[in-house]
Order: structure tokens, then C-alpha cells, then sequence
């Protein structure tokens, strides 16, 4: 699979606590150079991302994010919020505490109140695979499909491991037809992206992608 193939599946990724500016200048500049799908900042750039660049790049950011256990009311706000200032994609996180306790229906409740406050835009839902069981990823496939989000995403990234090619073939067993896969979380290398790819996830979260490419 040609590099630049795999770059238009990639969410540019720059979510760590101390980014500055010009590390989102940086990131941008990138992702439009090499036509990455998005870019996806914390939520305090997406308005100067919006003021600075326009419709150069779609802004994806992320929503409740890294531990997922803000109220519902918080999240879709923080949801309305980054449509307003830009963004065309947003990446929540569930409450993994929920998932836990089994309130299963709660969480698919929650998944649809942000759906509805992002307007139309797309909405990925982060399980954070590597704290769930079995059973628990499959009640989420469910809740995702049932909530009519867009894409079920393994990671965060900030949690104990990433994402796993057993996890995605786990959630193409289990999720409507209407949901995509997002995989995230420790890929590293152009190989893996591809695997990915080939095992049919639609987008690829990563900070490396770019910097492969150059070294490539």
C-alpha cells in the first residue's frame, strides 16, 4: 500500500498536555502538505486552528478526553462547543466506570446526547479497549452502532495499551454496518498502519505517520 494512501486514512495527532502553538503550526502544516484526513488537537486550538487556517484541513478534536468520566451534560457541551469554533470531527471518550458497572444503556444515552449536540458532524467513540473484557467491547459495538455514532475507536492513547488487530477484527464482528473503525494507541511504524488498514479500519490515529513518511 502506497504511503501516501495510507497518510489519507490518518488523523495527524497532537494531544500532549505541554503542545504549543507552533507545535500545531507544525502539525498542520503537515497534514495539509501530505493530505493527512485530519488533524486532531486539543480543544482549546480548534478556534485558532479554524481562524488561521480555514477550510484547508478538517479539525478533529477530542471530547471528555483522556478518562472519559466528565457528566453527560459536560461532554456535550464540550461537543457544541468545538462545532462552534471549527471542528468537523469530534473523538469522545465513554465512561469506562459505566461500562464497568454495566449501565450499558447509560452509555448509549450518553453517545447519542453528544451525537445530537455535534450537529451533524462526525462523532467517534472511544472505548479505551485495553480496561474492557469481551463482553463488555461487544456491549459497546452495540452501544455505538445503537447511538448511530460514526466510527468506534479502540484508544486513546493515554491508557495502558493501544490498539490490537484481535480488537478490530472483535468489533467488524459486532458493529452495525453504518460504523467505521478508528484504531489508536502505539502504532508506530508503516507496517502496522497498514495492517490496519488491510484489516479494514478506516482511520489510523497517530502523532508518527508523518515522520515515517520523511524517514520512508
Amino acid at each position: 500500500m502506497d504511503i501516501r494512501e495510507i497518510l489519507r486514512h490518518v488523523d495527524h495527532t497532537q494531544l500532549k498536555a505541554f503542545a504549543t502553538w507552533d507545535d500545531i503550526v507544525e502539525l498542520c502544516d503537515e497534514a495539509i502538505l501530505y493530505q493527512t484526513a485530519s488533524v486532531c488537537v486539543p480543544p482549546a486550538y480548534v478556534r485558532r486552528i479554524h481562524d488561521t487556517y480555514g477550510n484547508e484541513l478538517k479539525i478533529c478534536t477530542v471530547i471528555g478526553f483522556p478518562l472519559g468520566y466528565h457528566t453527560t451534560e459536560i461532554k456535550a457541551a464540550e461537543a457544541a462547543q468545538a462545532v462552534r469554533d471549527g471542528a468537523a470531527e469530534i473523538d469522545m471518550v465513554i465512561n469506562i466506570g459505566d461500562v464497568k458497572s454495566r449501565l450499558y444503556e447509560k452509555v448509549e444515552a450518553e453517545i447519542r446526547a453528544v451525537k445530537e449536540a455535534c450537529g451533524g458532524r462526525i462523532l467517534k467513540v472511544i472505548i479505551e479497549t485495553c480496561y474492557l473484557t469481551e463482553e463488555e467491547k461487544i456491549a459497546m459495538c452495540r452501544a455505538v452502532t445503537n447511538a448511530k455514532a460514526d466510527y468506534i475507536k479502540t484508544s486513546t492513547g493515554f491508557g495502558t495499551g493501544g490498539a490490537s488487530i484481535e480488537d478490530i477484527r472483535l468489533m467488524k464482528r459486532h458493529i452495525g454496518p453504518d460504523v467505521k473503525i478508528k484504531a489508536a494507541g502505539g502504532i508506530s511504524t508503516i507496517e502496522e498502519m497498514e495492517a490496519f488498514l488491510k484489516e479494514g479500519c478506516d482511520r489510523i490515529g497517530t502523532s508518527r505517520a508523518v515522520s515515517l513518511l520523511k524517514k520512508a
